[in-house]
């Protein structure tokens, strides 16, 4: 039967009531069940059993919940259950993320809401706001994760910046900085001009933009600086960026530029003398523009780069605030888009623009801001990753860990192999604060601070200089902000803050802490372990660690998973990677393929879906949308989709509990005598399990969740329960025990993907389940299948029973007979097995075939006006007369051949005169040519149609 027919559902009602609502209706439903699941300890880790660990990914404390959350933490949450029901140890400890640069960005803009800045407060008030901002909205992640059914431990939720987090990121710091790992240094990063700090390559998101690109002339000159004819063409998208220019580079083979390397060039702006080398490097790339490139090391990563190699001076043109410096001449002061402009401007006017051309490019914009990124050279913490990420390419090289879908593990090896510096310092307020000090007295010079005062400017300057004017030291550190640290201050590390304020240089002091606090990234990078008590040897951390599985999206892939491979491994004895398993989704995107985003005013909020379909409806969708590691797209038809599976599962449900009554039933045996549409389901169940099992093995989660789904809609309530029926109505109750059976399978494959409509009628069928000992699904047994319940002939046989149904029901539906009537058919068993004759009363049934004749051979039925169904195991021969009535179809096909015959000789006219054939189009002859072969075919099967009927 066709899902969601309800053909022949009629037949059998029953004078049993269920307890069950006749609907199902999740509101009612869910938080009933999830408070019960929660009161009852369910989400514990057991203790007993082989230990099955998830470390929750830390969702961010300014954040509500959206698509992608409600992706990972499905996917989290089904592994979850399943092996919780598989009986092991199971723990899914939750977490949450400070998110540094997010979170002071949201308290900042509610301080601007009412005229002031952090700096107004302070530091030490300010960070108060946050932790009072927190106090207010950091359970209200926990709350909507709550309503998505996630069965984390919640009694061991983790907080980045609680007390065992915070040791943890101490020690490590600490411990990478005495082995050189960690260190300050001079390097270009992502600068955000709004927020002003440094940004991690996540925080920065890349957009289309046009603009354009510029081909600028760069005249050479002799060594007195006189401009002489000819010159170098670049093209840059940034001419504001020309001023810091130290050099223009090619590919040294690239053959156009082999006569030049070596010359020289001016900066062809106004007021600028400045003459810079061309240099050969093979960063460059001969097939962008025209294959020469302006070095700018102050405002680029690869010209930093290749500045270094080639010794080049580094020029900072741009400011901290987006603003021109003095190093960019006349431009000073300006804002940088402005400038961009007025030095394009100058360059046509003096004659240096070879040509403009429009130029769509990627542009990185700040996440929080929405500002464009600058690259910036700046004294910054860094952590020099090579050896580390030596050992975390082994894991993944030896198969130590693996990653699903495999295809990623190229990138991740491709990230490992190449890995750069890691800028791990923010000029943010809010987070892990460096554990670093330095001495106001020693390193005075290279200290840069503000002393605010109440009616007159602030004090700025080095701290020598604020010390000059009169302030004392210990008033230096209580008042002083923006504090700046220039490369030259020596740094104390310490594990703790120091007992005493006496430099161990100096012998006095007094010492000011960094400023500045870690990328987020950094304590996250240590999540696998500090969540279970590192850098304390816990029970909770030997038991626990390392994990099974890391679920998250494939996007995050470098930028957190292997930074927590190579932390782990760094801290952790033993070598093991962190997790034996990492396992990727994709994206959720709209029905276009865009992904999701308030711009587009494409975003689907997981809690209205929730509200509207059903919780266990958009969970289904999002499990089983996709395969590991590809996106899916999100439609209403998808979600109506999981609705419809969950009232299709409830209606089924119903009528089996109803049928039940209050009778106890115990599973079949197999020595019992079991009908033919018993044994069938029994295997199918089983073999079912099975699938299940290995799909789940191999992290194909979507396509066993679809599995399940065609087993219950279709093979158990559509043809199974629909067969059974047959014994009902005629007071034959042996199909109890198999209904209760299967639905109860049905159920505990089920629930890890539709954890609350399952529960619910688990509730209702548990009691109907002789010597059953859970208490709830949530921890009730998983079923892996028992192989000596499949049987390939009931199977076989039973499928052909399918065939003959199947094939009457489109006889009926294509003669458009009326659902209510039946009509004669004959069913040819050629396999001979006898099963199709034993379960006629099924077919009858299902088929609405009476009288219904099961016979042996082809010879047994008739031959003369009958339409046939020719199939593998099966022969169905329909008499026409029970089908139509036959004079008048004899009318209707006569009539149709004569029409059809008329119009043929019409065209047969037009296409033998001469003169249309040779004054029509091509096309239009061909096309009548078309029509008439195509009339010709229609009159003959037409004509076969008639001799149906004598």
């Amino acid at each position: 039967m066709a899902p969601g027919s309800n053909e022949a559902s009629d037949d059998v009602t029953t004078n049993r009531t269920s307890e069950m609502p006749k609907t199902y209706d999740p509101g009612a439903v869910e938080d009933r069940i999830y408070a019960m699941w929660e009161a009852s300890g369910h989400f514990r880790a057991s203790g007993r059993g082989e230990p099955f660990t998830i470390i929750m990914p830390p969702a961010n404390v300014t954040g509500a919940l959206h698509l992608g959350h409600a992706l990972t933490f499905t996917i989290e949450d089904l592994l979850t259950r399943h092996h919780r029901m598989l009986g092991d140890d199971t723990l899914w400890l939750p977490g949450l993320d400070h998110a540094g640069i997010a979170t002071q960005s949201v308290v900042e803009s509610e301080l601007a809401k009412e005229g002031l800045t952090r700096h107004d407060l302070g530091r030490e008030a300010f960070v108060e706001r946050v932790w009072a901002w927190v106090g207010r909205y950091r359970s209200r992640i926990e709350t909507q994760l709550r309503k998505m059914g996630m069965s984390a431990d919640w009694e061991r939720t983790i907080f980045t910046l609680d007390a065992g987090p915070r040791e943890a990121v101490r020690r490590t710091f600490v411990r990478m900085h005495a082995d050189g790992k960690i260190y300050r240094g001079h390097r270009i990063i992502n600068w955000d001009p709004e927020m002003r700090t440094a940004v991690s390559d996540l925080e920065v998101e890349h957009e289309e933009v046009q603009g354009h690109l510029w081909h600028v002339r760069y005249p050479f000159v002799d060594e007195a600086g006189t401009e002489l004819e000819g010159g170098v063409v670049i093209a840059t998208t940034r001419p504001e960026t020309i001023p810091a220019d130290v050099a223009l580079a090619v590919h040294p083979k690239d053959e156009r530029y082999q006569d030049v390397v070596g010359r020289r060039v001016r900066v062809p702006l106004p007021g600028f003398t400045r003459a810079i080398p061309i240099v050969a490097d093979a960063a460059v790339e001969m097939e962008f523009g025209t294959g020469a490139l302006k070095i700018t090391p102050g405002h680029d990563p690869l010209d930093f780069e290749i500045g270094e190699r080639q010794g080049l001076e580094t020029i900072r043109a741009i400011d901290w605030d987006g603003t021109m410096t003095a190093e960019a001449g006349l431009y000073v002061g300006m804002d940088r888009v402005e400038a961009r402009d007025r030095v394009a401007a100058d360059l046509e006017a003096g004659g240096y623009v070879v040509k403009v051309e429009d130029y769509t490019h990627s542009v990185g914009h700040s996440q929080r801001s929405g500002t464009v990124v600058e690259p910036l050279v700046s004294t910054q913490w860094f952590a020099d990753m090579d050896a580390l990420a030596v050992q975390a390419a082994a894991v993944v090289r030896e198969g130590k860990m693996r990653i699903v879908p495999q295809h990623f593990a190229k990138v991740y090896l491709q990230w490992m192999d190449n890995i750069r510096p890691w800028c791990i310092s923010r000029q943010l307020w809010w987070g892990h604060r460096i554990p670093a000090w330095y001495c106001l007295r020693c390193d005075a010079d290279q200290i840069q601070i503000s002393v605010p005062r109440p009616d007159a400017e602030p004090i700025a300057g080095s701290v020598a200089e604020v010390i000059a004017r009169g302030l004392g030291y210990e008033e230096v550190l209580r008042l002083a902000t923006d504090v700046t640290v220039g490369e030259g201050a020596s740094a104390i590390v310490s594990e703790s803050d120091p007992a005493i304020d006496a430099c161990p240089q100096c012998g006095e002091g007094p010492l000011m802490q960094d400023p500045d606090v870690l990328d987020t990234w950094f304590s996250s990078g240590l999540w696998p372990h500090s969540t279970l008590g590192w850098p304390e040897q816990t029970e909770a951390l030997g038991r626990y660690y390392p994990s099974q599985v890391m679920e998250t999206g494939y996007d995050i892939l470098f930028f957190w998973v292997a930074r927590m491979v190579m932390l782990s491994l760094y801290n952790m004895e033993g070598g093991e990677p962190p997790f034996a398993t990492v396992y990727l989704h994709g994206m959720v995107r709209d029905p276009q393929g865009r992904k999701m985003s308030k711009s587009l005013g494409n975003s689907v909020d997981p809690l209205e879906a929730a509200e509207k379909y059903g919780t266990d409806a958009l969970r289904f969708t999002l499990a089983t949308g996709s395969s590991p590691g590809n996106d899916m797209k999100l439609t209403a038809e998808r979600l109506e989709g999981g609705r419809n599976f969950a009232n299709k599962l409830w209606n089924g449900a119903r009528f089996v509990i109803g049928e039940l009554g209050e009778r106890e039933v115990s599973a079949p045996a197999r020595d019992l005598e079991l009908a033919l549409e018993d044994r069938w389901i029994l295997s199918r169940v089983h073999r079912l399990c099975a699938s299940v099992d290995a799909l789940m093995a191999q992290f194909q989660l979507g396509e066993a969740g679809r599995q399940i789904n065609d087993f219950l809609w279709s093979e158990f309530f559509d043809w199974y329960v629909e067969a059974s029926k047959v014994r009902l109505r005629q007071g034959d109750e042996t199909p109890l025990a198999v209904l209760a059976h299967v639905l109860d399978l049905g159920l505990r494959l089920l629930h890890p993907y539709m954890p609350f409509v399952t529960e619910e009628i688990w509730q209702q069928l548990r009691p109907r389940l002789a010597g059953e000992e859970a208490e709830a699904l949530i921890v009730a047994a998983y079923p892996l299948g028992d192989p000596g319940w499949l049987d390939d002939e009931a199977e076989a046989n039973f499928e052909a029973l399918q065939d003959a149904v199947r094939a009457i029901r489109q006889v009926r539906s294509d003669r458009s007979v009326e659902p209510g009537r039946y009509i004669e058919a004959y069913v040819v068993d050629k396999a001979g097995s006898g099963a199709l004759a034993q379960r006629q009363a099924v077919i009858e049934t299902l088929a609405r075939a009476r009288p219904l004749h099961v016979v042996a051979t082809r010879a047994e039925a008739p031959t003369e006006q009958v339409v046939t169904q020719l199939l593998d195991r099966v022969e169905i021969v329909l008499p026409l007369g029970g089908l139509v009535d036959l004079d008048a179809e004899r009318d209707r096909i006569a009539k149709a051949i004569a029409d059809a015959e008329e119009y043929l000789g019409r065209l047969q006219g037009k296409l033998g005169n001469a003169g249309f054939r040779d004054k029509a189009p091509r096309e239009v002859v061909e096309r009548e040519e078309q029509k008439a072969a195509e009339t010709e075919v229609r009159i003959r099967a037409l004509q076969a149609e008639l001799g149906q009927f004598g």
